[in-house]
């Protein structure tokens, strides 16, 4: 999975990104609440509906940046989010012969790492999608892996590191045949669901109806 890097590393900064935006606005509010000095000496106090006041000022004025990149960060998410389920495999459940031979692969035996960079020895029970199904994955034997039940609960839809794919894949030399695939990893093209989207949605001809033959005129 060439791309997987770049999918990696762009979603890592986003979250890094977010957090530093949630630290600056917690900063910017706790700044514009904080007194900002004694008052003038012969002035009258302010009242309280005063002081409310300005206090509100100061945290719209002091938020209005970093809640701006806030929302802007939240829609680049949804964009991203609303492209991950175009791509979303109409089929998920892998077939009886793709857990098979991915079993078969595996020498039933759980793939995933255990600590360390090497391999779980527990058998496996689950066949896990490695591009997470919910991310765009495919339900596809190059995305098959062989997991045990523990493994599969602690990565749930995590999308995986270049360094695990990697790691993944240097362990499969040691079991897999040679002239066997060792790749792992496999997302579903946006043009191929573009294309099921709009073959779903396309307008019958006149005279037809869905599931119907012509009738002739009478």
């Amino acid at each position: 999975m060439q791309e997987l890097g770049r999918i990696y590393w762009t979603r890592q900064g986003l979250r890094l990104t977010y957090s530093a935006l949630m630290v600056w606005l917690a900063v910017a509010v706790m700044t514009a609440l904080m007194p900002k000095g004694t008052s003038v000496a012969g002035t009258a106090p302010s009242s309280a509906a005063e002081i409310l006041r300005g206090m509100v000022d100061s945290v719209v004025a002091a938020v209005a940046l970093p809640g701006v990149a806030v929302v802007v960060l939240g829609i680049v998410g949804a964009v991203i989010n609303a492209r991950d389920v175009r791509r979303r495999d109409p089929i998920r459940r892998f077939t009886r012969q793709q857990r098979r031979e991915g079993m078969a692969r595996a020498g039933g035996q759980c793939e995933m790492e255990s600590g360390f960079g090497r391999r779980c020895g527990r058998p496996a029970e689950h066949g896990d999608h490695f591009y997470p199904w919910s991310k765009g994955g495919s339900t596809s034997l190059q995305n098959f892996v062989a997991a045990c039940a523990r493994c599969n609960r602690a990565k749930r839809a995590r999308i995986p590191s270049p360094a695990q794919q990697q790691r993944l894949e240097r362990r499969r030399r040691d079991y897999v045949p040679p002239s066997s695939p060792v790749s792992v990893g496999e997302r579903q093209p946006l043009a191929q669901q573009t294309v099921r989207l709009t073959r779903s949605i396309a307008p019958t001809a006149p005279g037809k109806v869905a599931g119907r033959k012509p009738t002739s005129p009478r």
